[in-house]
């Protein structure tokens, strides 16, 4: 008998609550367009898109720049690296009779 209670109770508060709801939901609605809506709210934004497009710009731009540097500079390490190797023809040790490799 108590979950029909609690069942009815619910329902009766989820009808009763919807309709007062939707008639707030709909005020908050409301006001929240107009507000969106009004010429200095929409000022705003837009400088505060021209504000995030040119830090953007301005990121890509370092960003950019530093991969390159960061490229040019393993470019010239693996050339060294390359060239170090190449020009010291050491002949591979050898293992002495007896010794082995553990």
């Amino acid at each position: 008998m108590k979950k029909l209670t609690l069942l009815v109770a619910a329902g009766a508060g989820y009808v009763l609550g919807s309709r007062a709801g939707r008639e707030r939901y709909e005020q908050i609605k409301s006001q929240a367009n107009k507000t969106w809506n009004s010429p200095s709210v929409q000022d705003a934004v837009d400088e505060v898109q021209t504000h995030a497009k040119q830090a953007g710009a301005d990121l890509s731009h370092k960003a950019g720049s530093k991969v390159a540097d960061t490229a040019s500079s393993v470019k010239d390490k693996v050339a060294e690296k390359v060239s170090s190797h190449d020009t010291s023809h050491e002949q591979p040790s050898t293992i002495a009779p007896g010794q082995g490799t553990a």
